[in-house]
């Protein structure tokens, strides 16, 4: 069989985000005939019908939904394959892909990246915001370089952890509220608080904070960006447990207090790699640079 067409692929997956033909030429700026013949082209050369053809709309058939799904996939392959060339023949390293929760990314990772621009200005680094069993997962998948994770976490096939920092966290108040300079789990649940998705371990572990006092209280709301908490408390709507951050917002610093925790609470935080025989020399360069922040 001939090998399939690039062109031809990105015409049928463009017909079934858009629905019919005419979208599909509009969007990728081809002559009618030219989707027509695509699609043609495909169809005679995996010998089998891949659109059917309606007076308004174009459906796929199975076959067609089955090679839009891989499809996708060899698209995305060849984009970074791409990017691989591009990167190398100007000279930089490679790409590090980091999955890291928004607490983490907020206030650790703009010091991170000014310290690798200066050190390995070759490497490029992409963030996205995940859930520590999102960013699991993803390693699992080989679609993430370095998970930012809650510790403890479950041993993972082909996924090598380490201990990193531990952050303390504190309570942040609305300063028109009266409190103490240690606020304890009584004082705390008395009063609406903000708390993080059931699914995050930070809510567990703030959970087993109040816990320890033999208490469930329980939250007005939950939220995962900490900034959005910020902004609530600041609002007096509101306290909540976060890591501490040694900077807030102008705009917030004069409307709310940090408070320290009776007794203390430790987020713990470790670093989640593939582990492989021979590490790549990027993820290798973020990997050190990340341990300076230990």
């Amino acid at each position: 069989m001939r090998n399939l067409n690039l062109d031809q692929l990105q015409t049928l997956i463009a017909i079934a985000d858009l629905g019919t033909l005419a979208a599909a030429a509009q969007a990728l700026h081809f002559a009618p005939p030219t989707v027509s013949l695509h699609i043609r082209e495909l169809e005679s050369r995996l010998g089998a019908v891949l659109v059917e053809r309606g007076r308004r709309q174009a459906r796929l058939t199975p076959a067609g939904l089955a090679l839009v799904e891989g499809g996708r996939k060899l698209l995305a392959g060849a984009d970074e394959l791409s990017n691989q060339v591009r990167r190398k023949s100007e000279g930089r390293e490679g790409v590090v892909r980091i999955g890291s929760s928004a607490g983490v990314s907020a206030h650790l990772l703009p010091a991170l990246l000014a310290r690798l621009s200066k050190r390995s200005p070759g490497v490029d680094v992409t963030v996205s915001i995940l859930s520590s069993v999102e960013a699991m997962a993803r390693l699992q998948a080989g679609t993430l370089d370095i998970g930012i994770v809650a510790m403890p976490q479950a041993a993972c096939a082909g996924v090598k952890m380490v201990a990193w920092r531990n952050d303390p966290m504190v309570a942040v108040v609305p300063r028109s509220w009266k409190s103490p300079k240690l606020i304890t789990p009584q004082w705390l649940a008395e009063r609406p608080w903000i708390s993080f998705d059931p699914a995050t371990q930070m809510y567990w572990l703030i959970a087993a904070w109040f816990g320890q006092a033999g208490l469930n209280p329980r939250p007005r709301m939950h939220l995962n960006y900490p900034e959005a908490i910020k902004s609530l408390v600041a609002a007096g709507h509101a306290a909540a447990i976060l890591p501490f951050e040694p900077h807030t917002k102008d705009d917030m610093a004069n409307a709310l207090v940090l408070r320290h925790l009776k007794p203390t609470l430790i987020r713990p935080l470790g670093l989640a790699h593939r582990a492989t025989k021979s590490q790549d020399n990027a993820v290798l360069s973020v990997l050190q640079t990340l341990g300076e922040f230990a």
